[in-house]
């Protein structure tokens, strides 16, 4: 439906304008990223269609030009939804065709991908194309579940790839979760302060001597240095992190979210 379609358009165009009144107002560059849950639950007939419109609306919508100091867009690429688990329209090879020939950034979502997969081995892959990327740090259980970010290997992964990569100034990092099953406010925090504890363990690592014993082709002592990174007492560091910025350290911050919820949250 035509009329339904440039509706939609037209508030993805309000969208960008209120970013960028963020971006000058609070004087931080906002970015609006456009996901869009178009596909079909079974297989269809006609893929390239929808995806021909698509591509016609997303033209449309970033047709004027945003100061870039302002609001930068992205777009977001997803494996399947509830309701298109067949085909969806905003597929991965979409996205990336349309974020690299339009020079947007590309959002890649932790939890859009096959379970198999990790974001961590696509940045440096789509970084040769887009100028700069969105992710959604996520933690998906069998599926896109948005469960709290925790300390895993894949999130250590995707830190590692951005340190290693030199890829931090070209890279917006957003935590994308939500549990109503816990405090809203220490989910918050457990996934925030994971996703630093990760950056702070890759930004700890020896990179130039991890270069240099890949680039002679020592694979083996590259193994052992890599694996005994993981003993290291980076937890240290972090409390003396958490002390300089005054803020709690280790466990603590649960009793100022308890305080704050029997003050606070009780009273609403």
């Amino acid at each position: 439906d035509a009329g339904i379609r440039q509706f939609w358009i037209e508030h993805c165009i309000a969208s960008r304008e209120i970013g960028a009144y963020f971006g000058r107002e609070l004087g931080s560059t906002a970015v609006t990223n456009l996901w869009i849950p178009d596909g079909y639950k079974d297989t269809p007939v006609d893929r390239l269609g929808p995806r021909q419109r698509l591509q016609d609306a997303l033209d449309q919508v970033f047709a004027q030009p945003l100061d870039p100091a302002h609001n930068l867009d992205a777009v977001e690429c997803k494996l399947f939804g509830i309701g298109s688990e067949s085909y969806v329209v905003g597929s991965h090879e979409f996205y990336l065709g349309y974020a690299s020939s339009r020079q947007k950034l590309l959002c890649l979502d932790a939890g859009h991908f096959h379970p198999t997969e990790t974001i961590a081995d696509k940045i440096s892959a789509v970084l040769l194309y887009v100028p700069e990327l969105l992710l959604h740090v996520s933690r998906g259980v069998r599926w896109d579940s948005d469960h709290v970010v925790t300390l895993t290997d894949e999130l250590q992964a995707i830190m590692q790839e951005l340190v290693r990569g030199n890829f931090l100034d070209r890279t917006h990092i957003g935590l994308d979760f939500f549990d109503a099953s816990i405090n809203r406010v220490a989910a918050w925090t457990i996934g925030t302060r994971n996703a630093l504890r990760a950056l702070l363990v890759a930004l700890l690592e020896p990179i130039d001597q991890l270069r240099q014993l890949e680039a002679a082709g020592d694979f083996t002592a590259r193994l052992a240095l890599l694996e005994e990174l993981k003993g290291l007492p980076f937890g240290a560091v972090w409390d003396h992190y958490c002390q300089q910025q005054n803020v709690s350290v280790g466990y603590a911050f649960m009793a100022e979210i308890r305080a704050y919820e029997e003050k606070v949250l009780a009273n609403r």
